[in-house]
């Protein structure tokens, strides 16, 4: 029996690279799977059904529960039926896992209108279609100890602010407090809210060029998109719920626990400030903890 025996889960982007390795670990793990994937290129183009109804296939073929869905995130109708397929299919619904996403991967001052909005439409908007009819759905259940679960991905480009990625970072960034605040507003309703920032050989990265990627020597096992599922799996089971609202790292056999905003250093005024003894203030006290922590 398996860590997720019984549970339903939904995975977007589940047809490629990390989303598929979470798709098969799920099932394996004893889930039954919603597979979305629009089986588009990296840019957004095209449309395949292949890549989802192949890991389905797999997962099928091996005795698991699956079924395919080939909608796109960034179409509030394809966030409903996926919860409704679930439900129907399953007879439940436990766990979301957001892992769709295109690249329009350009510096700032050459992004394209268009490049910025389809990569915040398909992330951040994407996130919001599929996390908004599922927290409706739990809301609904009244179950404080449902252990129902919303796994999100950003990035450390969002993290790091990636210098040729702005529209990407962004829309990492923006789901970052969009899992905050889920965390925050829907604990009452037995669920969770994490975000994974996940550093492996998939598709995506694999585009980027050569002279921006970090240099780090890995194999090529400790690249495969693979071993972010195990993370996702620990999130996805009913034991995590000690961890919610925290962003966490998966590089390779790596897992980092993110540290939350939270204030470095106060300045405190007794009246509104003056421009120079304001600057005077800040160069004395926060100067030396930004040198420290750049």
């Amino acid at each position: 029996m398996g860590g997720l025996n019984g549970r339903v889960a939904v995975v977007t982007g589940g047809g490629r690279g990390i989303g598929a390795g979470i798709a098969r670990l799920f099932a394996r793990e004893g889930a039954a799977v919603v597979v979305n994937d629009l089986g588009v290129n990296l840019d957004g183009s095209g449309g395949d059904e292949g890549p989802a109804a192949e890991v389905v296939a797999e997962i099928t073929g091996a005795g698991g529960s699956a079924v395919a869905d080939h909608g796109d995130v960034s179409d509030p109708a394809t966030g409903e039926r996926l919860v409704r397929t679930a439900v129907e299919r399953f007879g439940g619904f436990d766990v979301l896992v957001n892992a769709a996403g295109i690249l329009r991967d350009r510096m700032i001052f050459n992004m394209a209108e268009e490049e910025w909005d389809d990569v915040i439409r398909v992330h951040l908007k994407g996130h919001f279609n599929t996390i908004r009819p599922a927290a409706a759905h739990w809301r609904d259940r009244r179950d404080p100890d449902g252990h129902f679960r919303i796994i999100n991905f950003t990035s450390p480009s969002g993290l790091f602010g990636a210098p040729g990625q702005p529209n990407y970072a962004a829309a990492k960034m923006g789901i970052v407090g969009l899992t905050y605040s889920c965390a925050n507003s829907l604990a009452r309703y037995g669920v969770t809210a994490n975000a994974i920032a996940p550093v492996a050989a998939t598709r995506m990265t694999a585009s980027i060029p050569g002279d921006r990627k970090r240099a780090r020597t890995v194999t090529a096992e400790q690249r495969a998109a693979d071993n972010i599922a195990p993370v996702v799996a620990y999130l996805a089971g009913e034991a995590s719920d000690w961890l919610t609202g925290r962003v966490i790292g998966a590089n390779g056999y790596d897992v980092t626990l993110y540290s939350d905003p939270e204030p470095v250093r106060v300045i405190s005024g007794g009246s509104r400030w003056e421009v120079t003894p304001l600057g005077e203030s800040m160069e004395r006290l926060f100067r030396p903890v930004v040198t420290r922590t750049r």
